[in-house]
């Protein structure tokens, strides 16, 4: 197995504790506030510079309205690395397939072949709105597989028409079609997105949930795979703290905790549930919002998840044990792992500096 490991790119902003963090445009412009960091071009390029440096494989960026544009912010930090890739994340109901194809062409072009792609199709409602995006969720599904189709056949070369519910293009063509095309990763628990994974995606993400809840899922999405003649790969999203000792990294793991209240994680709560995602209802399960139910498998915390939608676990311990825990993950099919940690700067060289030895010594890493 050849492991791949990423770092994410807070665009959003990055902080020490999580009451400072994920402020979004109350805090733009700002510098600090508390631990706050904002997402200048040169903080994100210290992240990108010390992923590049330290060798994850891409970088992670997010989208939506409580960050920075992915495909700009990405592509502003192309100068400033030289080997990482930058695994730029956006909605198809966005964007025309023909016009994310011609961009991701142009992107290999002038990068050298460094990005990849995160298709995202779930979203809260308020947050599609906000773009002008009324589909329920059963049509957003629909819609992204149509973009897929469209997007993959405009880096084959020919023009070609299409007609489909939701895209109809006619002689669809882009000036270059990219050397290498972009690897598409995409993540959802429903029914609908795994039929979507099932005939479109290389890599299939899910979010960090115990060992035996993440084989289910990937078996079920390797039925559904082999049903279209398919094969995946699949990939995990976790935060970490990694420390030299167990205690030190649960001291720093609660750290993040600091300031946030009951009332805090209660309207969170809210808000998230309301969201209508599975998977991130399956991570609000994990602890059902309360404090003293957050280490909920070994080494496996779900602190984050108080406040926090989308990655809300962390992997937390010795650098020893976190390489225990990803090995537990490979065995079920885990092929890659998106990391990240508050803040990024410096849990990309606590992880880089302590776990990625451990896992070359072990044979899992190049």
């Amino acid at each position: 197995m050849t492991l791949k490991i990423h770092w994410f790119l807070p665009t959003g902003g990055d902080a020490r504790r999580l009451v400072d963090d994920g402020a979004g445009q109350a805090n733009a412009g700002k510098q600090h506030r508390g631990s706050y960091r904002a997402a200048t071009l040169d903080y994100l390029g210290s992240v990108a510079s010390a992923a590049d440096q330290l060798g994850y494989e891409s970088i992670l960026t997010p989208t939506g309205s409580q960050c920075e544009d992915a495909w700009v912010s990405t592509a502003s930090l192309l100068a400033r690395t030289e080997n990482l890739k930058f695994m730029v994340a956006f909605r198809p109901s966005q964007l025309s397939p023909v016009l994310a194809a011609q961009m991701a062409a142009t992107y290999q072009l002038m990068s050298g072949n460094r990005l990849v792609l995160n298709i995202v199709t779930g979203s809260a409602d308020a947050e599609a709105h906000r773009y002008g995006d009324w589909w329920d969720k059963d049509q957003r599904y629909a819609q992204t597989g149509e973009f897929l189709e469209v997007m993959r056949r405009s880096w084959e070369g020919e023009p070609f028409d299409f007609q489909g519910e939701y895209f109809n293009v006619k002689g669809a063509a882009i000036r270059n079609v990219p050397e290498v095309p972009p690897t598409v990763y995409f993540g959802g628990s429903s029914e609908q997105a795994g039929r979507v994974a099932a005939r479109h995606v290389d890599v299939y993400l899910t979010w960090g949930e115990p060992v035996e809840a993440v084989a289910e899922k990937i078996a079920w999405m390797r039925r559904q795979a082999v049903e279209v003649g398919r094969e995946l790969k699949f990939g995990i999203r976790f935060q970490v703290v990694a420390r030299s000792t167990t205690d030190a990294a649960f001291e720093q793991a609660e750290s993040l905790l600091e300031g946030v209240t009951d009332e805090m994680i209660a309207n969170a709560q809210t808000v998230l549930r309301g969201r209508g995602s599975v998977g991130q209802q399956r991570l609000l399960d994990l602890t059902g919002g309360n404090r003293d139910k957050l280490l909920i498998a070994p080494n496996l915390w779900a602190g984050i998840s108080l406040v926090r939608g989308g990655g809300g676990t962390a992997l937390v311990g010795s650098y020893a044990e976190i390489a225990d825990r990803m090995e537990d993950y490979m065995a079920v099919g885990v092929d890659e792992f998106i990391l990240g940690g508050y803040p990024h700067v410096e849990e990309a060289y606590w992880f880089a500096e302590g776990v990625m030895p451990e896992l070359r010594k072990r044979g899992l890493l190049n």
